[in-house]
């Protein structure tokens, strides 16, 4: 077996496949790790919540990372870590085009993420972006 540093191409190509990632921030000077659904566009990974701790958490210190594998077996996988800066998205235009892409691409999404996407400026839903300046990551196989 052989573990090999992927180009920033492949990295951002494995955390493109991917559906679910893990968010990671720091919650009161502690790591907090969650999993959640995420697309790619731009240059960005995107994503909703409701209000809670991983958003308080990155309101309070924006640098965030989203970590993604994909594994074939115990000795064939890869993954890629994907670092910048949380940001919400407020503007009710983008917040519901940023909503109607995820729901395209998670289209089992709750009946009230789907109501959410038809009123984009429903308070209780935070959309964001983690705009990604550094990408790295690694295979094994």
């Amino acid at each position: 077996m052989v573990t090999r540093v992927l180009s920033e191409e492949e990295a951002l190509e494995v955390i493109k496949a991917g559906k679910v990632g893990r968010l990671g921030c720091i919650d009161k000077d502690e790591p907090y790790v969650v999993p959640i659904n995420y697309l790619v566009d731009e240059g960005s990974i995107y994503s909703h919540s409701l209000p809670g701790r991983k958003i308080d958490a990155m309101r309070s210190h924006p640098r965030a990372c989203l970590q993604v594998d994909h594994i074939d077996d115990d000795f064939h996988w890869r993954s890629a870590i994907a670092f910048g800066n949380f940001e919400e998205i407020n503007n009710p235009r983008d917040r519901r085009a940023i909503l109607g892409k995820l729901l395209t691409r998670f289209p089992q999404l709750t009946p009230v993420e789907s109501m959410i996407v038809q009123d984009a400026a429903a308070p209780d839903s935070v959309v964001f972006r983690i705009t990604v300046d550094r990408i790295t990551g690694v295979e094994e196989g």
